[in-house]
């Protein structure tokens, strides 16, 4: 690695020398541009056939205003974005692919984890807006076809209407005042036309993060040593490595001898010489372990890395097909391979906590906690596959719960209005290695995408929000889905929790009131649902005075300890216990609310094909005593469980 970036770098020295005497004796480039623009002189160089018309050359620019910008539609600038917009701000997602959902995309493929990962062998699952989108996926995509993925979240994202999503389109400046963004200078490969973009707030949930970084936000890269936040699993001194960039393939049984023959760009791969747990298991979901990191500007040599990762994997399956050793592989040929390398770590900003090995080991307590992460401390081999005789990943812990992350880390020390979420959030190395996962990412993103309307509707920065406004901010959250750990939601316009009777038809285990205790979800042992003996069943609350009612939110079961992600391969007789492949049966399907009005039950909202955990019902305001669930039928399980039921006057 070390002589291959020495090369670079020397053919990087010699262009440049070249460049600066010639630059010397020449006209500026804008000069040059500016004459190749003019062409022969004549202004009408475009002649529209058809019009009769020769007008100039066309120079699309566009300014447009909104309340949020959001760069990057991976999994955390999706839910930002979504959660900006349905909190009521006008709001723009920006995206440099065709595609949305960055690495869990089509284009790249990599599995769409979050905290499944514990010691104790059960998953821990996000919900809020990444459930949404992983509930609708089982749902309609039971074939798990990732470009169906694509148009599943394409749809998810547009068809909310406060949202305007720009995608083939690249956020490549920003213009400042003082230490506030302006405006962000785009560029929309499809349609040639380059976009000012102008908000209150910005959010760069892109990953590497150009806009924040052209804003002047405070950033690092590379490993900090042990000493700087006394973490354990550092390197003894700071050092420039960055977790490496890995591209994904998919074999296919064709039923017949499948002969391979390797581009002419393939690298050999010594799989004789490698360390055992570069495992090839299985010939359909790919190896994440080919990866190659940088040891100083990753994104400088992005596209050198996307070469050779493509010849290093032809190189693996060189290895497969053609070495002798796996001839249970004869009937496999390549389905999908993959042209965009993942990236796990670049650009990490600065916030006003960066986020370290301690405190997700330790799990402090955070006031200004927005959600929660549990993967493993896995830290991938710094050499990637040019250091295959060592492992290619470190778990160097995993958690038996899960730990806080918090708010002070998703915005920028010094730039005011500028958030981030992802990977590019303030984070040490060590930290980044487990909140990384995309199901992590994704809190991070509703966590900023609701801030970002708070600081809208007040007309303040998100550190004001932190400081001022932490409690409406987690409120919302917990309103809208997202657990925080340790934190009980108390919402003071919630009439439910004024209710003078809560009870079910039958009850199995729990309690009635449990739907009204702040915890929507059991964890660490304790439970908090109401399950009833059986289904259909019924749910009631009642008030002893009438009272004014337009809204009721219910947040039932999706067995939260099990993943619903997408899987590329069968799952094994292992990952059977934590993962479930069809929609999960414990979800509500089929249900309806009545209000009690003058001694009198009055249908208010019925949903007859329900795929979310938290359901909602809006109606036409009405004075009543009391409201009954008819909980009709879940997605195939014998019994319902309720975690929260809310009630709002407005």
């Amino acid at each position: 690695m070390k002589r291959r970036n020495f090369i670079r770098n020397v053919a990087g020295v010699a262009v440049a020398s070249s460049i600066l005497p010639l630059a010397a004796s020449c006209k500026s480039l804008d000069g040059v541009a500016e004459e190749i623009n003019k062409g022969n002189g004549d202004d009408e160089q475009w002649h529209q056939l058809g019009t009769g018309k020769k007008v100039p050359n066309p120079n699309r620019k566009k300014t447009v205003t909104y309340d949020v910008v959001v760069v990057g539609a991976g999994i955390a600038g999706i839910s930002a974005a979504v959660a900006s917009a349905r909190n009521g701000a006008k709001t723009v997602l920006v995206n440099d692919r065709p595609v949305l959902g960055g690495n869990a995309s089509s284009e790249i493929r990599v599995t769409l984890n979050g905290v499944n990962r514990l010691s104790t062998g059960l998953a821990e699952r996000e919900t809020g807006i990444v459930e949404e989108m992983l509930l609708e996926n089982r749902l309609y995509n039971p074939q798990e076809s990732y470009p169906v993925w694509d148009h599943i979240v394409y749809d998810y994202v547009v068809r909310e209407p406060n949202l305007t999503v720009m995608l083939n389109t690249q956020a490549i400046g920003a213009e400042m005042d003082g230490t506030k963004i302006v405006s962000t200078r785009c560029w929309q490969l499809t349609t040639e036309t380059e976009f000012t973009l102008k908000a209150d707030v910005f959010i760069d949930c892109s990953g590497d993060g150009l806009m924040a970084a052209k804003a002047g936000a405070l950033y690092r890269t590379g490993r900090e040593g042990k000493a700087e936040f006394n973490e354990s699993y550092a390197p003894d001194k700071a050092d420039g490595w960055q977790m490496g960039a890995s591209i994904l393939l998919q074999g296919r049984d064709y039923g017949k001898p499948m002969p391979y023959t390797p581009p002419t760009f393939a690298i050999k791969y010594d799989g004789d010489n490698a360390h055992h747990e570069r495992k090839i298991n299985n010939f359909l979901d790919g190896y994440w372990w080919v990866e190659l990191g940088s040891n100083h500007d990753i994104i400088d040599v992005q596209e050198d890395n996307r070469h050779d990762l493509m010849g290093y994997l032809h190189g693996v399956w060189d290895y497969i097909k053609n070495s002798g050793k796996f001839p249970e592989s004869e009937n496999y040929a390549l389905d999908w391979v993959g042209s965009l390398p993942g990236r796990r770590e670049s650009r990490r900003f600065i916030g006003d906590h960066i986020l370290s090995e301690t405190d997700l080991t330790k799990h402090r307590h955070f006031e200004d906690a927005i959600g929660y992460g549990g993967w493993s401390l896995d830290e991938h081999n710094p050499g990637g596959i040019l250091d295959i005789k060592e492992r290619p990943s470190f778990f160097h812990e995993k958690f038996k719960t899960v730990y806080q992350v918090p708010f002070s880390s998703l915005y920028s020390k010094n730039i005011s209005n500028l958030m981030f979420a992802g990977r590019n959030a303030s984070l040490t190395h060590i930290a980044l290695s487990s909140t990384r996962i995309q199901g992590t990412c994704a809190l991070m993103g509703q966590a900023v995408g609701t801030a970002a309307t708070i600081c809208v509707n007040k007309g303040i920065t998100p550190r004001e929000v932190k400081n001022k406004h932490i409690k409406q901010l987690q409120e919302m959250l917990m309103r809208d889905d997202v657990y925080i750990p340790k934190v009980v939601a108390k919402d003071s316009k919630d009439l439910a929790k004024k209710a003078s009777a809560i009870f079910g038809s039958s009850t199995k285990s729990g309690d009635a009131k449990n739907v009204i205790n702040g915890i929507s979800r059991d964890i660490d042992g304790e439970i908090n649902h109401w399950q009833s003996e059986s289904v259909p069943a019924t749910f009631q609350m009642e008030w002893n005075n009438p009272i004014k009612l337009s809204k009721v939110e219910i947040k039932c079961d999706t067995n939260l300890h099990k993943n619903i992600t997408m899987r590329k391969q069968p799952l094994s007789e292992f990952l059977k216990k934590s993962f479930i492949t069809t929609v999960p049966p414990e979800l509500l399907k089929v249900l309806d609310l009545e209000v009690r009005i003058n001694g009198s039950w009055v249908k208010v909202g019925e949903k007859d094909r329900n795929i979310a955990r938290l359901i909602k019902f809006n109606f036409d305001q009405v004075k009543t005593t009391a409201i009954r669930i008819n909980l009709k039928e879940t997605y195939g399980h014998s019994t319902v469980k309720l975690f929260e039921v809310r009630a709002y006057e407005v």
